[in-house]
């Protein structure tokens, strides 16, 4: 059975909005290997509306790169949408309808996890749905100021700190599960 696992490049005052304008000063090689540990595990990627459109977008033009556009590209790929009725990207399939059963019985055939990385609505939804496995925080020693927040009017999710890490450039990993889990 499979894990929803979402990560954020959050800042110390919560803002996960437009990390490209904030967070590459902070990459390290310990960055580099989670993240690439993430991608390796995945049996597919989940996403929003949203972030299906920035990524699609992106993803599959020459000014990606080549060799992490291949493995978006060949990846299967899952949209939690009620607005878009057919995915052009490669191997993308629509969530829609009853999406908490959906997402159930895709945990449950699932081999590897189910990795998200952005999609701050989406995340909200999950752990309001008790859908949420893992959340890791990237957080980035940095007041971005403005931007959207990843909890913002939330109700409150009790979590349980499950791992940490500070790494060379100062950015701490804090990865949580649900509290009831």
């Amino acid at each position: 059975m499979g894990k929803i696992v979402s990560s954020f490049f959050i800042s110390v005052d919560g803002v996960v909005e437009s990390p490209d304008q904030w967070h590459f000063p902070y990459w390290c090689d310990e960055m580099g290997a989670f993240v690439q540990a993430g991608m390796e595990s995945a049996a597919g990627f989940l996403m929003g509306r949203k972030l299906y459109d920035e990524w699609s977008s992106y993803w599959t033009t020459t000014d990606a790169d080549p060799e992490i556009a291949a493995t978006f590209n060949e990846a299967r790929k899952f949209v939690v949408s009620s607005s878009l009725e057919k995915a052009d990207w490669a191997n993308t399939t629509v969530i829609s309808g009853d999406v908490a059963a959906g997402l159930r019985e895709l945990k449950e055939r699932s081999e590897g996890d189910l990795q998200m990385s952005g999609s701050a609505t989406t995340v909200r939804w999950l752990l309001a749905n008790g859908l949420l496995d893992e959340l890791h925080l990237l957080v980035h020693p940095i007041a971005v100021g403005r931007g959207q927040r990843l909890f913002e009017d939330t109700p409150t999710h009790p979590l349980k700190l499950t791992g940490s890490e500070t790494w060379s450039s100062g950015v701490i990993l804090a990865s949580y599960a649900p509290a009831g889990a």
